[in-house]
């Protein structure tokens, strides 16, 4: 099995293809009230849910991540387009090997967490 892709369901999708498009870019298509980005082999996909609403009342439930060899700079460049910020960049080991993974957290409009990761190697 691969994993392809996540939907993200919403009340108000247009918000977080405005969102996701700032982050992302141009969405590779849009079809139907669903729009997608390619991030490396997967798929995110934002789409309407009609047993969505309003804000995520347990953000921590899922937390998808996106690897990007540069954590730091891709969550000042998050930060600068107004990004909100749950957990800035922090090892999840013991701290003392600088090489170890660096992860950040952020919660889109509708309350969703997504995470930036250093590759997994």
């Amino acid at each position: 099995m691969s994993l392809n892709s996540i939907l993200i369901g919403s009340e108000d999708p247009a918000r977080l293809v405005a969102y996701y498009s700032k982050v992302f870019g141009e969405p590779g298509w849009s079809d139907g009230g669903y729009t997608g980005w390619q991030l490396g082999a997967g798929y995110l996909m934002v789409g309407p849910h009609d047993e969505v609403k309003g804000q995520n009342a347990e953000p921590g439930r899922l937390i998808w991540n996106i690897e990007t060899p540069d954590v730091q700079a891709e969550f000042d460049r998050l930060v600068g387009l107004g990004a909100t910020v749950i957990a800035e960049p922090y090892s999840p080991g013991d701290g003392e090997d600088e090489s170890q993974m660096l992860l950040c957290t952020f919660a889109d409009p509708d309350g969703n967490y997504f995470q930036l990761a250093s590759p997994m190697s």
